[in-house]
């Protein structure tokens, strides 16, 4: 397999790989940083219970991030793959493979956007 391989427009499979570690350690430095800085704004328990809603929705959206990367550099290094194998032929994805991507894109929850009002 040849990961410096261009997967699309100025990013090969080795620099995906590099971004989701890369990602993965910024993410965990950024937690940390705003744990400590949180901590010393802390002085009663009320502060501790609305911190900790705005901690857990943060690391939440760091962790589907980092997913969705992972996700996406395994259908690459599988294409990769295959193509080696087929030379361009055959299919991408397995039937199980499309049902398994499908399952998790109804799974992603996107934020309804706020209706306009009549003027």
């Amino acid at each position: 397999m040849d990961f410096d391989q261009e997967i699309f427009k100025g990013k090969s499979f080795s620099s995906l790989l590099e971004d989701i570690y890369k990602n993965s350690k910024n993410k965990e430095k950024q937690i940390r940083d705003l744990i400590l800085q949180l901590k010393d704004m802390i002085t009663e328990p009320g502060d501790a219970v609305m911190m900790v809603p705005l901690l857990q929705g943060y690391m939440e959206v760091a962790v589907k991030n980092d997913e969705a990367l992972i996700k996406m550099a395994s259908i690459v290094q599988k294409a990769m793959s295959l193509n080696k194998v087929n030379e361009g032929g055959g299919e991408l994805l397995s039937e199980r493979d499309k049902e398994l991507l499908f399952a998790e894109i109804k799974n992603i929850e996107v934020p309804a956007l706020p209706e306009k009002s009549a003027a």
